[in-house]
């Protein structure tokens, strides 16, 4: 468990790392006064060590997470294990029927910033509906959609909601946690927990990527059972015309 003496030794070697940015970047800016062609190389990577050199831990506004990929924001998830993550937020859409074959899903796309989740709603199903060709009757989703912006929202239930559930939506409520297990495969079967594309527009790729190869991977389990069955009917066709006829059915 931290201790005040660990956390003035992370301030102390922190400051170090500062002060060691800090040096390095004034040394850049004094050998480039007199190099303007190198001016417009470095100004990309000078403004990102400032920013890095700048930001605080308690400061407000975007701040500078990853080198590479300047995307990256900070989530709060709330949870004792995990509170945590970075990345980006991604929206998934499925459908809430139990499926023989697995939940297909319909919508995905990443938003890039610290998007609140219920001023994403509206968006979602606006789009579903439109990849689809038909309306969203209901809509179930996590907690953090509290305050969404949607044109029929007495249609949309939240996890832990108690007026108006009741019959079949109280059924479907407690279907909305299989979303969970598709946004597990996707994460470990497909990249969605780790993105190999660049910018934002590679985020938003990445995540239409990783929906579309699960629903691959399903359409493709699917062909392993049916091609199953064909290859077992022809082999029992085959082991039939091959059996010796009885004494009985010897034709004179």
């Amino acid at each position: 468990m931290p201790t005040p003496s660990t956390f003035k030794r992370c301030n102390r070697e922190l400051r170090f790392l500062r002060s060691r940015l800090g040096r390095l970047i004034r040394d850049i800016q004094r050998k480039l006064e007199n190099r303007p062609e190198l001016k417009a190389a470095f100004a990309p990577s000078l403004s990102k060590a400032i920013r890095i050199r700048h930001q605080k831990q308690q400061q407000r506004g975007p701040k500078l997470y990853s080198w590479h990929a300047p995307e990256v924001v900070c989530i709060g998830k709330g949870k004792a294990h995990k509170p945590y993550e970075f990345g980006c937020k991604v929206s998934i859409a499925t459908t809430n029927h139990r499926a023989k074959g697995g939940q297909f899903v319909l919508y995905a796309t990443a938003f890039p910033g610290l998007a609140y989740d219920g001023h994403t709603l509206r968006r979602v199903v606006e789009e579903t509906e439109a990849l689809t060709g038909r309306p969203v009757e209901r809509a179930y989703v996590d907690k953090g959609y509290r305050g969404h912006e949607v044109a029929n929202p007495r249609r949309v239930f939240r996890s832990g909601q108690k007026r108006g559930v009741h019959g079949q939506i109280k059924r479907e409520l407690r279907r909305r946690s299989a979303i969970e297990a598709v946004i597990g495969h996707m994460e470990v079967d497909g990249h969605l927990g780790r993105n190999y594309l660049k910018g934002p527009l590679g985020t938003r790729v990445n995540a239409l990527l990783s929906a579309v190869g699960y629903n691959f991977r399903l359409i493709l389990r699917w062909l392993r059972v049916f091609l199953r069955q064909i290859y077992r009917a022809i082999i029992n066709a085959l082991l039939a015309a091959t059996e010796p006829l009885s004494p009985m059915r010897t034709a004179f």
